[in-house]
């Protein structure tokens, strides 16, 4: 038997439509007030003119009027809707702004948010088409149209928006090979978007667009990935050296036309090598027999060194 070390979540969508039911905007809070003083001041004002009946009748009735617009009152933001059921059967949308509901009678049910909502949202460890194990986060941005679905339709639209979009995601990844995912994510962005907007139309909630934020792969895996990428780039420039050596060979070759048949320039073009060798003090140059032989390089370079020596003996 093995205990779970998993956090359990507490589930706090009852106690947020509590709040929500039973908000008290500030107006409503000012107006209770306002209704307690005129009272106070009433009872006052009739202490010595009028009987406790009336006094009782008139501070029952001010309680019941300051405690009528404390509840009663309800302020939506510009980008808010409440949802208003009376005996539990839906009355209508109110809001943006001031407006009045009937307490204990009516009950806001909902606060729906108009605005553009973002949720992230995962799949970890699902199989790729090609069995490869992945993790994808994302993000999904959307918003409802329809106040009136998305409080009716569905018992929590936010919690089934992000379970519409785990499922789609991993049904995605399960078409997809690895490959693909890596590099097509645009493709996939527009299939979620798709599929989940089918799903969340029914509830009045539109999705806007589904961004892929990251995809992470097994370390083993990534680091083969990493190795073929190395062996690819080293082939492909061993390919590139391979081509180099070839287009040298082929410039050598048809500079090798042009002495072919001139002896003169030939000779000319060693002696100019030569002389590009010795000009530099301790230059040692190392030349083919077989040029020294064709060339007559030997003689030249005997020559060269009797030079050497004989201006040296003058000095």
């Amino acid at each position: 038997m093995t205990i779970s070390n998993v956090p359990l979540k507490k589930d706090t969508s009852n106690a947020r439509k509590i709040s929500e039911n039973y908000h008290i905007p500030g107006v409503a809070v000012s107006a209770f007030i306002a209704a307690m003083v005129v009272m106070f001041i009433g009872i006052l004002l009739m202490a010595d003119r009028a009987s406790d009946v009336v006094v009782m009748v008139w501070s029952f009735s001010w309680m019941l009027v300051a405690f009528f617009l404390m509840f009663s009152l309800k302020i939506a933001n510009q980008w808010e809707k409440a949802v208003v059921l009376r005996f539990g059967k839906f009355r209508g949308l109110r809001g943006p702004g001031l407006f009045f509901i009937l307490p204990v009678v009516d009950v806001i049910s909902n606060w729906i948010d108009h605005r553009v909502m973002v949720t992230p949202f995962n799949a970890e460890r699902t199989l790729t088409q090609d069995t490869v194990p992945v993790d994808v986060d994302a993000v999904l941005f959307w918003v409802v149209w329809d106040a009136e679905k998305a409080a009716l339709e569905v018992e929590s639209y936010r919690a089934a928006i992000t379970w519409a979009a785990q499922t789609a995601l991993r049904e995605i990844i399960g078409q997809m090979t690895l490959a693909d995912i890596l590099v097509g994510r645009a493709k996939m962005d527009a299939d979620l978007q798709k599929i989940i907007d089918e799903r969340t139309t029914p509830w009045g909630v539109s999705v806007q667009s589904v961004e892929i934020r990251d995809v992470i792969i097994p370390q083993a895996l990534e680091d083969a990935m990493s190795r073929q990428a190395q062996a690819e780039r080293e082939r492909q420039a061993r390919v590139i050296l391979g081509e180099s050596e070839e287009q040298i060979a082929h410039s050598f070759a048809q500079a090798s036309e042009a002495y072919n048949n001139n002896p003169t320039a030939l000779h000319l073009r060693a002696m100019n090598m030569l002389f590009e060798g010795l000009k530099e003090k301790g230059a040692l140059v190392i030349v083919p027999s077989s040029a020294v032989d064709t060339m007559n390089l030997g003689g030249m370079s005997g020559m060269v060194s009797l030079a050497q020596q004989q201006s040296g003996n003058i000095k």
